[in-house]
């Protein structure tokens, strides 16, 4: 039986950011093996244009939450038996032998190297391979400035051809690995990313609202990014990124909606099925929620090179990465036990599923810059609001 709570401190910690401009709008929900026992959305989907206040049916643009999915998509295929961790990359993906590693700079031009090793799938799983972001590393930055080569937003494929930033294997560096696990992934199934999502994970679970492209009527329901504006007044930039890609990204492409999301948590909190539909094995998903650096560490602070999209991301000590998710190694006081797994999406929407206490939860909205001070206090506002009420 779901569990109920008295969910009016969580009403109140939602409602007080958004009436204290923390963040244009906010959705969160909260569930159990069971299912969904707290949800809520506080403010208008578009400031200044929407009136309706957002709610767990909104669709959001997830961003990098949609990188479990992908590791989920990439899981069920090393079940199956197609798929090889430990082989490297270009196997699946013969263009991937062109990508270099960037070892600095000789003036304005930059040095490309071979890297040392071949990069593997389990490194693109990992974020070990040395491929990166430009918002969390200023030589790539500058790379993708110097050559012309796109970041990953404008949805262009010449992105993928970005280099490392460091050689595989050698330390975890955030970046477009997922996207590339995406194309490895596409190779296996032999068609396309977003239909291998559907066939295998959105639609077996009933995620019906989840997905790479919106349809007319669903993007009419759509939040817009946000931004805020000299006076401090949040304004709508659009949907930002581009609805028609030339690849279905791994790393950051999918819609979806707090609840049909929630489902998928739910899935993994209850060790990989939901309403009998089974999307991985048990000892899978342990595994993803284990510590698969081998004998790497997680960075305990991350510097922004792009202060507009994002800030620095600093955890500090104590945490380690699995598969598609961040783990926290010891309890954090007020909230989140040991052994959770999350992570979380550009646009501020954040996702933890704690098998310990048998919760998860997330909460969204679509703004910049990332994990600014004032949304990333939400975060943790929500959490220890949740806990305090279980």
């Amino acid at each position: 039986m779901t569990r109920t709570i008295d969910g009016s401190g969580i009403d109140r910690v939602l409602q007080a950011a958004v009436d204290g401009g923390a963040v244009p709008h906010v959705a969160a929900i909260a569930a159990d093996a069971d299912g969904v026992f707290y949800e809520a959305g506080v403010g208008p989907r578009v400031v200044g244009e929407a009136e309706e206040d957002v709610t767990t049916s909104t669709q959001f643009r997830i961003m990098s939450m949609t990188k479990m999915v992908c590791t989920t998509a990439a899981l069920q295929q090393r079940e199956r038996g197609e798929l090889d961790f430990d082989a490297p990359v270009e196997e699946y993906c013969p263009q991937f032998v062109d990508i270099k590693v960037l070892e600095g700079w000789d003036g304005d031009t930059p040095r490309l190297v071979e890297p040392r090793t071949k990069a593997t799938v389990h490194h693109l799983l990992t974020h070990t391979s040395g491929l990166g972001y430009w918002f969390w590393n200023e030589d790539l930055a500058r790379y993708e400035t110097a050559t012309g080569t796109p970041n990953v937003v404008p949805g262009d494929a010449a992105a993928l051809g970005a280099p490392m930033v460091a050689h595989p294997g050698e330390r975890f560096n955030y970046g477009i690995n997922t996207d590339w696990l995406g194309k490895v992934v596409e190779s296996v199934a032999g068609t396309t990313l977003d239909v291998v999502v559907k066939e295998h994970i959105a639609g077996p679970l009933g995620m019906d609202d989840t997905m790479f492209a919106l349809d007319d009527g669903r993007k009419a329901n759509a939040v817009a990014v946000h931004v805020r504006g000299e006076d401090g007044a949040w304004s709508s930039i659009g949907n930002v990124l581009n609805d028609e890609p030339d690849w279905w990204a791994g790393g950051h492409g999918l819609f979806s909606t707090p609840r049909d999301y929630m489902r998928f948590e739910r899935a993994l909190l209850r060790g990989g099925e939901l309403d009998g539909a089974r999307i991985l094995q048990q000892a899978t998903v342990d595994e993803a929620f284990s510590d698969q650096l081998r004998g790497l560490s997680f960075p305990e602070e991350i510097l922004t090179a792009d202060p507009g999209t994002t800030d620095s991301f600093r955890v500090g000590p104590g945490w380690t990465w699995g598969y598609g998710l961040l783990l926290n190694t010891v309890d954090v006081p007020g909230g989140r036990r040991a052994g959770t797994g999350a992570w979380a999406g550009l646009f501020n929407t954040h996702f933890f599923i704690d098998r310990t206490t048998g919760v998860c939860a997330s909460i969204y909205t679509n703004s910049l810059p990332f994990i600014e001070r004032e949304a990333l206090q939400l975060y943790g506002d929500f959490e220890q609001a949740l806990y305090a009420a279980l």
